[in-house]
C-alpha cells in the first residue's frame, strides 16, 4: 500500500525541540530523494529539507542549522529533528519524495507557542 504516515508533531514552546517521523512504503526511502515539507496557515506547501539517495542533505535557509533530516532505510523511515523551534515554524509537516511523489499523507501539526 503506497501510503506516507507522518507523526511526532505537537505543541512546543519557542526554543524547544521535536522529532518528526515518516513511515514510507517499502523501497521508497532507499530508492528516492526524500523530503520534508510544511504548510503554514494561509500559505502554500514549501520544501524544508531533503535527503538524497546517496545520503547527502540540503536545507532551506529558514531551518538550516536548526533542523536535521535523516533516514533509516531498513525501517523505511524518514526523520526530521527540529531544534530551537520558532513560532514561524508552526505548520503542518509532510514527507514525500523530492521528485517522485506519492499521494500526500495527512501530515503532522507542529505548533510553536508560549
Amino acid at each position: 500500500q503506497l501510503q506516507l504516515v507522518e507523526s511526532g508533531g505537537g505543541l512546543v514552546e519557542p526554543g524547544g525541540s521535536l522529532r518528526l517521523s515518516c513511515a514510507a512504503p517499502r523501497n521508497i526511502v532507499s530508492d528516492n530523494a526524500m523530503a520534508w515539507y510544511r504548510q503554514a496557515p494561509g500559505k502554500q506547501r514549501a520544501l524544508v529539507a531533503v535527503i538524497f539517495s546517496g545520503g547527502s542533505t540540503n536545507y532551506q535557509d529558514p531551518v538550516r542549522g536548526r533542523f536535521s533530516i535523516s533516514r533509516d532505510i531498513a525501517k523505511n523511515m524518514v526523520y526530521l529533528q527540529m531544534n530551537s523551534l520558532k513560532p514561524e515554524d508552526t505548520a503542518v509537516y509532510y514527507c514525500n519524495g523530492l521528485t517522485n511523489r506519492l499521494p500526500w499523507g495527512q501530515g503532522t501539526q507542529v505548533t510553536v507557542s508560549s
